[in-house]
């Protein structure tokens, strides 16, 4: 055995050598260049993608797209910006002129205000220089086309400085010497528009959130795009990522260019631009480096070479080593498979039939602590049915005997009440504990509505108006109309029960106050009854069902115990905040919702 692997070991380091210096020298002056590229570029349309399903999960936020496209630079070396269905950067507000047009015969645009991106016609370097010409005030021409409710402008006129900006590529297709014979696509139409300049927003130098203003090629390359998106020599329906090339000063640069489309429906486009220049150097750099390249592979493969002849054992030490481990039920240590022959096969063998009896061990363990979990879950509620059912059953117990006795024949209408309320009572708390098993069993799916969260809670007040009424209670109401994101029915059920729950515990004549309050993207839902407070210790475990630790929130005064505890599985399937504190005067329930886009 010794010799074969002596015989294979020599075979191989001569082949390896010899490979190794054929491929150096054919990938060099053949493939090494055109490699580098395409390495490159799949890598950068690999990313695009994580960047595509990134863009889609912020939902148009402003920030966080422009951090994205930050971050993407940062890691691929490549810009990349998103634009709007007729070939716009999106969020430029930062960049941007604010105009309140004058009334015209226009009705789309007459009195209205609308945002120019003005990367179209100044450079970042020339911001400081003209920005003095754009004084809030100051009368403005608008030239362009109109899609729609939107403005593509080609030439800005500031009347009162007489000073002109120009989006040139656009300007000279639609006034200049390129001035197209053929007409507009339908959906465009030319446009002459006046106004006043409202608000200037200019950039602070080429960092943060600007800094895809400083590329000036890759900005006039954007506006290339949309004036053939405009006038129909794109296709605006790309089915897929469409790459291009571009020469500009002898650098080489590649255009990826994908459509997407953003929450609206609309299409939009991913624009990424990379220079190849640092391939082209790379490249020179080989070349001038490869005589010292060789020497280097030649000492590695000898050096290869002695460690093999030296170290050929060391593999089946450590089979040896690993196979005790496992014998031990240690599963921590991998063989590194460093060939394909009879070692290495055996060494993958060990390591797969090792990763397999991990496996199963650790989810043999995880079954049989769901296997507790469960049934400690089942004695749980067994436990707690038999105790609620207890009460209501001994109850109904004692009414029948006294009726068969006939002890009190002129009550029998009373206790047949008496019986009756309390098999309402077991139904509801039926009812209360399948619906707790349904939301507990992990395979239940809540569906989202999108809908008012001040309606519903004036619903619910009207609801319990007549409860409230009884114990003379006042509801006051601090609402904010806010659209929220949640399942309808099962927020009425969390509503439902907070109040129900305050007009419980709040004493006659008291206040009850119920506020819905907007925060950033989230809108806070409060429920506050004046009354005892629950003590700091129970507070977490109030939302336990059938918990019955604090005496001034027993069960004597209504309900199955069970309403917070579907509350709470409730809001944990909506993924959101939710809690209860004690105030100066009472107890607090909250919870958070997000708010509709």
């Amino acid at each position: 055995m010794k010799k074969g692997i002596v015989l294979k070991l020599f075979i191989l380091t001569t082949a390896l050598c010899t490979l190794i210096l054929a491929t150096i020298f054919i990938g060099q002056t053949l493939f090494f260049k055109q490699y580098y590229a395409n390495r490159k570029i799949n890598d950068i349309k690999i990313n695009i993608q994580s960047f595509e399903k990134a863009y889609v999960k912020a939902k148009d936020n402003a920030k966080t797209i422009q951090k994205l496209e930050q971050k993407f630079y940062q890691e691929n070396t490549t810009w990349i910006t998103t634009l709007d269905s007729v070939g716009n950067i999106k969020h430029t507000n930062d960049f941007s002129l604010e105009i309140q047009l004058n009334p015209n015969e226009n009705k789309v645009f007459s009195n209205r205000v609308i945002h120019i991106p003005l990367y179209s016609f100044i450079d970042l370097e020339d911001v400081q220089r003209i920005q003095f010409r754009l004084e809030q005030g100051n009368r403005i021409i608008i030239d362009g086309l109109q899609q729609g409710d939107t403005v593509i402008p080609a030439i800005l006129t500031v009347e009162n400085e007489n000073f002109t900006l120009e989006n040139k590529q656009l300007s000279e297709r639609l006034y200049g010497k390129k001035d197209i014979t053929e007409p507009l696509p339908k959906e465009y139409s030319k446009l002459y528009l006046s106004g006043n300049i409202k608000k200037v927003k200019l950039p602070e130098g080429a960092i943060g959130p600007n800094f895809i203003y400083a590329n000036r090629v890759l900005i006039d390359r954007i506006k290339q795009f949309q004036v053939e998106l405009m006038l129909n020599e794109k296709d605006k329906n790309l089915a897929s990522l469409e790459i291009m090339d571009y020469e500009q000063n002898d650098i080489k640069y590649k255009m990826l260019i994908k459509p997407i489309k953003d929450v609206n429906g609309k299409i939009n486009y991913i624009f990424a631009m990379t220079s190849l220049q640092p391939v082209d150097e790379a490249v020179q750099m080989i070349k001038d480096y490869y005589i010292y390249l060789i020497i280097l592979v030649l000492l590695l493969i000898v050096l290869v070479s002695f460690y093999y002849s030296k170290k050929i054992a060391k593999p089946l030490l450590q089979i040896n080593d690993t196979t005790k481990r496992i014998a031990d039920l240690d599963f921590s240590e991998k063989i590194p498979i460093t060939t394909k022959d009879e070692i290495g096969d055996l060494s993958n063998s060990i390591n797969t039939l090792s990763m397999t009896l991990h496996s199963h061990i650790n989810q043999l363990q995880q079954d049989i602590e769901k296997e507790k979990q469960l049934e400690n879950t089942r004695k749980e509620f067994i436990s707690g049915v038999s105790h609620e059912l207890k009460t209501p059953l001994s109850i109904m117990k004692s009414c029948i005997s006294i009726l068969e006795d006939g002890v009190a024949s002129n009550k029998k209408e009373y206790y047949f009440k008496a019986m009756s309320k309390e098999v309402d009572k077991m139904d509801m708390l039926i009812i209360d504990m399948l619906e707790l098993a349904k939301f507990e069993s992990g395979t239940y799916k809540m569906e989202m509505d999108v809908f008012y969260i001040d309606e519903i809670i004036e619903y619910i007040c009207e609801q319990l108006a007549s409860d409230m009424t009884k114990k003379q209670l006042h509801v006051h109401k601090q609402l904010s109309k806010i659209k929220v994101v949640a399942n309808q029915f099962r927020i009425e059920q969390v509503i439902t029960n907070f109040i129900t729950n305050a007009i419980r515990y709040t004493p006659e004549n008291e206040n009850i106050i119920v506020s819905v309050i907007e925060e950033n993207e989230r809108a806070k839902v409060c429920i506050e009854n004046k009354g005892a407070h629950i003590e700091p210790e129970h507070l977490e475990k109030i939302w336990n069902r059938f918990y019955r630790g604090n005496t001034s929130r027993q069960r004597s005064k209504g309900g199955t115990g069970l309403g917070l505890a579907i509350s709470k599985n409730i809001l944990e399937l909506h993924d959101v905040q939710y809690g209860v504190s004690n105030t100066e005067d009472g107890v607090l329930f909250f919870f958070y919702l997000n708010k509709s886009e």
